[in-house]
């Protein structure tokens, strides 16, 4: 099949197929986003933790966390108290992720876990705050995914997802779509040597997803409540934080 045509097939969201993608990319992830986000993924994910304005002592649940970047971000925000649960369908991620955890000595604050964002294995109530880092549009149902991400967190507490969106500005939106649609894809799918050209699933994935609006809509229509929403970097990526009351 052509690049365009294992896209498309990765875009019906089949839960084997996007676990193999990204066991198939592992080793290279988080090189890849260094490089392909210009390092500035670090400071989007410390802009969210900033924002999500969690307690020294909170307990964190971070879905779709693949090698662990978020939580890590997280667990410098809180104390001995405090705790960050990351959680992934991907083995292979999560064994780069704990690996990471381990080199940062973080074994204490960071706990990795195998799961579904769609059948978390947590309590109801458990954890005061919900993250997801550009791994929501992956999940097959949006809504349910949310909804259970909603149902482990405590009333009061949050729900942080931070996305892939499309910019606004029109001179900028070409400019970016150019890089974003035609040479990550190439850069991407070179150096991790993707069959499942992961790098070119990604921009057409975010092209698919909702944008901010209509995002903050289907969170309000899951039970979110008082929605804001931070855009980084010229729109290209979105933060979208809702209380559960």
């Amino acid at each position: 099949m052509t690049n365009k045509q294992i896209s498309n097939q990765l875009l019906r969201k089949d839960a084997g197929n996007i676990r193999n993608m990204f066991s198939s990319i592992a080793r290279f992830y988080d090189f890849l986003n260094k490089v392909l986000s210009l390092n500035f993924d670090r400071k989007w994910r410390a802009f969210a933790v900033k924002v999500s304005n969690v307690s020294a002592d909170s307990k964190v649940l971070d879905v779709c966390s693949g090698t662990g970047d978020l939580a890590i971000a997280y667990s410098k925000a809180l104390d001995k108290n405090g705790k960050v649960v990351g959680s992934d369908f991907c083995h292979e991620m999560l064994k780069y992720g704990n690996s990471k955890i381990a080199r940062l000595h973080l074994e204490k604050s960071i706990h990795m876990t195998e799961a579904d964002t769609l059948n978390l294995p947590f309590r109801d109530n458990q954890f005061q705050v919900a993250s997801v880092a550009f791994g929501i549009r992956n999940v097959s149902n949006l809504e349910n995914g949310v909804k259970e991400m909603m149902r482990v967190v405590d009333k009061g507490g949050k729900v942080v997802i931070l996305e892939f969106s499309q910019p606004t500005n029109p001179i900028f939106k070409q400019i970016y779509f150019f890089y974003f649609k035609k040479i990550l894809p190439v850069i991407g799918n070179l150096i991790s040597s993707s069959k499942d050209s992961a790098y070119t699933y990604l921009p057409n994935s975010v092209l698919t997803f909702p944008d901010r609006e209509a995002l903050k809509t289907k969170l309000e229509n899951c039970g979110l409540k008082n929605i804001e929403i931070y855009s980084l970097t010229l729109g290209i990526v979105t933060i979208h934080i809702g209380t559960k009351e």
